[in-house]
């Protein structure tokens, strides 16, 4: 097989594993909503991040206090970024079973991807 050849069939075989991922990934995440709508989940996920963003905005603030004397700009921008730090850290603890039910579907599917790619390449003959 020449160059031109092995990479067609390799970006072929890389594009059948990435769209079986992301229908594995949707049907995870079908099966966790469970006929659902998505939006009252990321609602409940951004209430529920609400606590770690506050405490994340003022240990950023809490912690421009510390050492020199610092510009309020500078004690608005780490509590800022402190609360956009626990705000990321919330969702991302709100919504894992969702991402892990995503994760599992997408996983599933490349499996069996990769296991028909196997077979193809490896033909069984019971013959």
């Amino acid at each position: 097989m020449d160059l031109r050849g092995w990479s067609k069939s390799n970006s072929d075989y890389g594009r059948k594993l990435l769209d079986s991922g992301i229908d594995g990934a949707r049907s995870g995440e079908e099966e966790f909503l469970n006929g659902k709508p998505l939006t009252p989940f990321l609602n409940e996920a951004v209430c529920g991040a609400v606590t770690p963003a506050v405490l994340g905005a003022f240990i950023g603030a809490l912690s421009s206090y510390m050492g020199q004397r610092k510009s309020v700009s500078r004690r608005l921008a780490y509590g800022l970024l402190g609360g956009a730090i626990g705000l990321t850290a919330g969702l991302a603890w709100e919504s894992r079973r969702l991402a892990a039910s995503m994760a599992d579907g997408a996983l599933r599917n490349i499996g069996k991807a990769r296991d028909e790619h196997w077979l193809e390449k490896h033909p069984i003959d019971y013959a």
